[in-house]
């Protein structure tokens, strides 16, 4: 999760404002409101990073997604990262996800934090004294100014970098990693435009680095049991799965001590489609074997008016905030139906702006039965015929072997951040492939360009780009993946 919820929350329970190419420079999309809204209002629509008057959104069309790039590469599914008996990590980006994420890669045997980089010192200081008390050399710390992250790309004693910064930088810092030779993980979205999304899997290509989408969620225990019992059969044939991010975050998004800035409330004045999917859509996938045997193809999108964040902002915001010269136009909640190669259904939703129980869904259904979360609940048969919700705890045999051998795993979201972090650095040295590559992280974020056009179309399909040109036909290994030796 990107800066969503505090790290320890469980949530089941030459202008200054511009760089040297002219896109919008840190300081002004995370400090300004009044210029960006109305630009946003005119129609900046989803560019923060390279879009000027025209709607980014618009710019995703102008790449038809029917149209698949000839591949400058080899492919990266399936590519075993090079072993080696530690991962030295750099991070980029230490505010509230980075600066508690740094606590589990320091957690985790075999891992040295080499460098850190925030241009906000104070928390590059901070996370650099992380380093020390756990008894590892002290890190370089790169906080000279907002470009500082490609210095700390360029150094030879980094193997991967870990990205958790706001949405807006997402895809640059992961594009200079890659152009440094540098694997990459990134906080959710990867990036915001359709173009942007091929240009981090040709990079992938191109330099042998692996690019992937770090999506917790997928490490969430409930999941990981799902995932194991429909790829055993227990399902019986997959038909339907259902995933969402319904959050409130409308106390957080006007905090303005949470987030640095304004910069995800804004998001909510440029796109009117799913800004947030991969929480829901990654474990779904999984479930479905996307890219793996199956292909999503097309999404359909709908959403209701954007209402809830002008009302909490007239309860609560004093006459004078900065946010009043904000229009929103984001829905407030976005529906989406993706459907797949062989016919199957996945529901997508995204609600972070209206009254609402944290959920995201997590449902699976097939010929022998279903699944849903938030309250979980099954119902299989033979093993239920009475028509009435069953206990998923009878299931437990069916953990994932990450839940078996870390029961009670440290850190926030219910241990689901460390098992990702755990086992993307197992994956490292013992040189295995990643559960999730930058084909998956393609795809689960294809939803917030094409929501924001099928929204715009009155609910038109629009066509999902095949990132792996083709490579999808074959079964290969993913998140339900068997236990290395060590």
């Amino acid at each position: 999760m990107n800066d969503d919820v505090p790290g320890g929350l469980n949530p089941r329970g030459q202008d200054p404002q511009t760089t040297n190419d002219g896109s919008p420079s840190r300081r002004s999309v995370l400090r300004t409101t009044a210029g960006v809204v109305g630009a946003a209002s005119a129609g900046l629509g989803l560019g923060a990073l390279g879009a000027s008057s025209a709607s980014a959104a618009e710019h995703t069309a102008d790449a038809d997604p029917l149209s698949v790039p000839a591949r400058r590469g080899a492919t990266m599914a399936g590519v075993r990262f090079d072993r080696r008996s530690t991962v030295r990590v750099g991070i980029v980006g230490l505010g509230n996800r980075g600066g508690s994420m740094i606590d589990l890669f320091l957690a985790v045997e075999g891992v040295r934090v080499v460098a850190v980089c925030d241009p906000v010192k104070d928390k590059a200081e901070r996370a650099a004294a992380k380093v020390t008390a756990a008894g590892q050399p002290a890190p370089a710390v790169y906080a000279h100014g907002e470009d500082d992250y490609a210095n700390l790309c360029r150094r030879g004693d980094i193997d991967f970098v870990y990205v958790a910064t706001p949405w807006d930088f997402h895809f640059e810092m992961a594009r200079t990693a890659l152009l440094n030779g540098k694997h990459v993980g990134v906080e959710c979205p990867v990036a915001l435009r359709l173009d942007q999304l091929w240009e981090l899997v040709d990079l992938s290509e191109r330099t042998r680095r692996h690019c992937m989408q770090l999506e917790n969620c997928c490490y969430g225990r409930n999941e990981m049991r799902v995932l194991r019992m429909a790829h055993a059969g227990l399902f019986g044939d997959l038909l339907h799965g259902a995933g969402a991010y319904n959050h409130d975050l409308r106390g957080l998004m006007f905090d303005p001590g949470y987030y640095e800035g304004p910069w995800r409330r804004l998001w909510h004045t440029r796109l009117r489609g799913d800004l947030y999917p991969n929480h829901g859509f990654g474990p779904v996938a999984n479930y479905m074997d996307v890219n793996r045997g199956d292909r999503a193809v097309s999404i359909t999108s709908v959403g209701s008016p954007s209402l809830g964040l002008a009302a909490y902002r007239k309860e609560h915001m004093p006459a004078g905030d900065p946010s009043w010269k904000e229009t929103y136009i984001e829905s407030d909640r976005t529906i989406s139906l993706v459907q797949t190669a062989k016919g199957r259904v996945i529901r997508l939703e995204h609600d972070v702006s209206t009254p609402h129980p944290y959920s995201r869904i997590n449902s699976l259904g097939g010929t022998k039965g279903v699944f849903e979360d938030y309250p979980e609940r099954i119902y299989l048969e033979p093993d239920h015929t009475n028509d009435e919700w069953a206990d998923f705890s009878a299931y437990a045999d069916w953990d994932h072997w990450l839940w078996k051998n870390h029961a009670n795993p440290p850190g926030g979201h219910g241990g689901m951040d460390y098992m990702m972090v755990f086992r993307l650095m197992q994956c490292m040295r013992l040189g295995l492939a990643p559960d999730f590559d930058v084909y998956d992280a393609a795809t689960w974020t294809a939803p917030v360009p094409l929501s924001h056009l099928s929204i715009k179309a009155k609910g038109a399909p629009q066509q999902i780009p095949d990132f792996t040109r083709g490579e999808w036909r074959k079964a290969r290994s993913g998140m339900d993946s068997t236990e290395p030796v060590e």
